[in-house]
């Protein structure tokens, strides 16, 4: 994950859609494999998103748990 710190994704909110103001941590992963699908949004955003996906496949997500604020 370069560019941003865990913290950070660990209270980053989507932006827009069904899920809008959630954090992206606490996204569906069948929501983040319909972008994975379909595309990531550009920049940091997709990033993020890309990296939520990867920390939640590999059953990660505990380690962002003490972050949230």
């Amino acid at each position: 994950m370069s560019g941003f710190d865990l913290p950070k994704l660990a209270n980053m909110r989507m932006p827009f859609g069904k899920y809008a103001n959630r954090r992206l941590i606490d996204l569906p992963e069948t929501y983040l494999i319909w972008f994975a699908r379909k595309g990531f949004p550009k920049g940091e955003l997709g990033d993020m998103l890309r990296s939520v996906l990867e920390i939640k496949t590999n059953g990660l997500e505990y380690l962002l748990d003490p972050l949230k604020k």
